[in-house]
């Protein structure tokens, strides 16, 4: 029979079908306060001086929950920024072009204060009120932070210089985020970024070759010509940047502007973005500096110590930035095992799913507890005390809770499964970020070092610290009990061998944290925390907690129900 005259059977009723129903599955988890969900951080908001902000925060953590703003950040990684490095008759343009979802997320936290607001507004809780703001926009996207934090953090650099710091201030504070590539003086808010490190030094900043020509007598305040390459530029769309070169006088810190005062673009030539496995969003670029015009900040020969000013902040926001990470995490992780059922039960309801659950939770909730402690401590700086906690615990936290993110992340993605590696869904981003705060602003050997330096050049700071610890003695014997070992090596010396500094560290911020949970967590949150993390031998394996733990209270406390 010829095929054109085949016969098509009949459709029978019935035969042609859906093939299943979608059920025990997760959801997107969007439209929700990201502020309301997060009991920890509201209390700590509350103790730590910044209760007065809590209708702009509850009011703020609603929108940036919405699934309309989420979106944002998922665009602003997805389409990553792009260098036009010149036009098309050839001239350079040296500029970097991002998705306008990125645009959105720069203009609501420059609307929000989170690049200024301590120092516009200064007062009690500030700095509490800014770094909640920080930590909860971090959850909709990370890679935007990295402006933010630096634009934040460059004010204690500059006032350093005063009658630098004069013409600056007022557009790193302007609330309005202005994107345009044109001169400083005729934008409406400003952004800065750095460029400290080179190829051959990295870290060991001075090992940087890049000279620094006086344009006239030299010294603080006066312009110079830098002539020489920056191998990591953060954020190269910034208006102006700090730079480490060496001066006639040694490595100083200057101020160098996209463009000239005269209008003509200022020779900081970018080479190319980095492709980076995470941090997506935001660019990161190799430059090479042609006599571009820049202004000396604080001493000459002192660059270090003035950058520092400004390295100390966004070392801060690392912090509140892993923390960010791991709540987000956690709260995917425990809302998925309250939806899906396996083998029988709800994830959440069996017990080692539900040990594991907590166990991530009670990361988070000590990751939080220091990050705001510390955050109060910076309102309060004028105390010496305050001053010393500041200088020994940024780097203590930052390089614990950076340093647990990354597994805190991957655990979290296992709890979810398959589909926690898929790339449709957020935890591959999520992962991909976790190791940034880690390694970026000193990785964690260069914090342990910074941490035996202060504690040699000052050793009030060791005092200043135990003390904290101190303020939650007879809370709990094991706190107890590993505060005397640790203040014992930490006053007789022997804890400052470099050999052992991780361990070191690692024990002051176990001890902190401990501290802080046992005068201001529920009973059930700070033993099981204490019990698993300071017990011999210590904590190694997320889901490992003791018997006697309540996983279920602390599960329902790091996400409500009515989230």
């Amino acid at each position: 029979m010829p095929r054109d005259s085949i016969e098509t059977p009949a459709r029978v009723p019935g035969f042609v079908a859906d093939t299943h129903e979608v059920v025990n599955v997760g959801r997107e988890l969007e439209d929700y306060n990201l502020y309301a969900a997060d009991l920890a951080l509201r209390e700590a908001v509350a103790r730590e001086g910044a209760g007065w902000a809590e209708a702009g925060l509850e009011a703020f953590g609603a929108a940036i929950g919405a699934a309309g703003y989420l979106e944002h950040g998922r665009l602003a990684n997805r389409f990553p920024p792009e260098l036009e490095t010149h036009d098309r008759f050839g001239r350079r343009l040296d500029l970097v072009t991002f998705h306008p979802s990125y645009h959105a997320l720069m203009t609501t936290a420059v609307e929000h204060g989170l690049h200024c607001s301590p120092w516009a507004e200064p007062g009690p809780g500030a700095h509490v009120a800014r770094a909640a703001k920080f930590y909860l926009h971090t959850q909709v996207e990370a890679g935007h932070g990295c402006p933010i934090s630096m634009t934040f953090a460059v004010l204690p650099a500059l006032r350093l210089q005063p009658d630098v710091a004069a013409e600056w201030e007022p557009r790193v504070c302007s609330r309005v985020y202005d994107a345009r590539n044109v001169p400083a003086a005729l934008k409406s808010g400003i952004t800065v970024g750095m460029a400290m490190t080179e190829k051959q030094g990295g870290s060991d900043v001075r090992a940087n070759t890049t000279r620094a020509h006086p344009a006239g007598s030299g010294g603080p305040g006066t312009p110079h010509e830098l002539v020489g390459h920056k191998f990591f530029v953060s954020a190269p769309m910034c208006d102006a940047f700090l730079v480490l070169a060496q001066a006639p006088g040694g490595l100083s810190c200057f101020l160098v502007p996209r463009w000239r005062p005269d209008g003509t673009r200022n020779p900081i030539e970018i080479v190319r973005l980095k492709r980076k496995m995470g941090n997506a969003s935001n660019a990161t670029a190799e430059a090479e500096l042609r006599g571009a015009l820049g202004w000396m900040v604080g001493e000459e020969g002192r660059g270090v110590r003035t950058i520092i000013e400004m390295v100390a902040m966004t070392r801060f926001d690392c912090v509140l930035g892993s923390a960010a990470g791991q709540r987000l995490a956690l709260s995917h992780a425990i809302d998925h095992c309250r939806r899906r059922s396996a083998f029988g039960a709800v994830l959440v309801h069996q017990p080692l799913m539900r040990n594991v659950l907590a166990d991530l939770a009670l990361e988070h909730e000590g990751a939080i507890a220091l990050a705001m402690r510390l955050a109060r401590a910076m309102d309060h700086r004028s105390d010496r005390a305050e001053d010393l906690l500041v200088r020994l615990a940024v780097p203590v936290a930052k390089y614990w809770v950076c340093k647990r993110t990354p597994a805190h992340a991957f655990e979290a993605m296992e709890c979810i499964g398959g589909s926690g590696v898929m790339e449709d869904g957020p935890m591959p981003r999520l992962f991909r970020e976790s190791p940034v705060n880690a390694i970026w602003e000193g990785s964690g050997n260069v914090q342990c070092l910074d941490v035996l330096r202060a504690m040699r050049r000052t050793p009030d700071t060791v005092e200043a610290f135990l003390a904290e610890v101190r303020t939650a003695r007879g809370g709990h014997d094991a706190l107890d009990a590993y505060a005397d070992a640790l203040a014992d090596d930490l006053l007789h010396g022997g804890a400052e061998a470099e050999f052992g500094a991780r361990r070191l560290v690692e024990r002051l911020a176990l001890a902190l944290q401990a501290a802080l949970l046992v005068k201001h967590a529920p009973s059930f949150v700070a033993d099981a925390f204490c019990r698993s993390r300071l017990a011999e031998g210590g904590h190694h394996h997320f889901g490992t907690l003791p018997p006697g733990a309540d996983g279920a209270a602390i599960i329902d406390r790091a996400w409500p129900e009515r989230a």
